[in-house]
């Protein structure tokens, strides 16, 4: 038990004192900060602005995966034409985004020899 003791009474303490602890900790603070927080914030506010700009003929995806062209908006309601003469009423919250089938993307050019 003795020899316990002197173990304990042997180790110096680190110059840093509390703080060591502190500084690892806020670097990863810092490091989540800018892997996560930051880019998802900007994710959210390019979604709100595509909400707020949304309009008559705009191709978009809804939460559950129906497609169509935006008819009007009225207020949180988004009338969605997904067919002729068929119009979904669908809360502006639970649009997705923007819609771009695979004809819209442009192709890839072809590597030049």
């Amino acid at each position: 038990m003795l020899a316990l003791l002197a173990q304990a009474a042997d180790q110096q303490q680190s110059p840093f004192g509390a703080f060591g602890l502190l500084v690892p900790a806020a670097l990863f603070f810092v490091i989540f900060y800018f892997i996560v927080m930051r880019p998802q914030a900007r994710q959210q506010n390019a979604h709100k602005d595509f909400l707020a700009k949304l309009g008559k003929g705009d191709d978009v995806i809804t939460s559950g995966g129906v497609v169509g062209k935006v008819d009007r908006v009225a207020g949180d309601l988004v009338f969605v034409e997904v067919a002729n003469n068929v119009k979904l009423r669908v809360l502006k919250a639970q649009i997705s985004g923007p819609y771009k089938s695979a004809e819209e993307k442009p192709a890839e050019e072809p590597a030049k020899k």
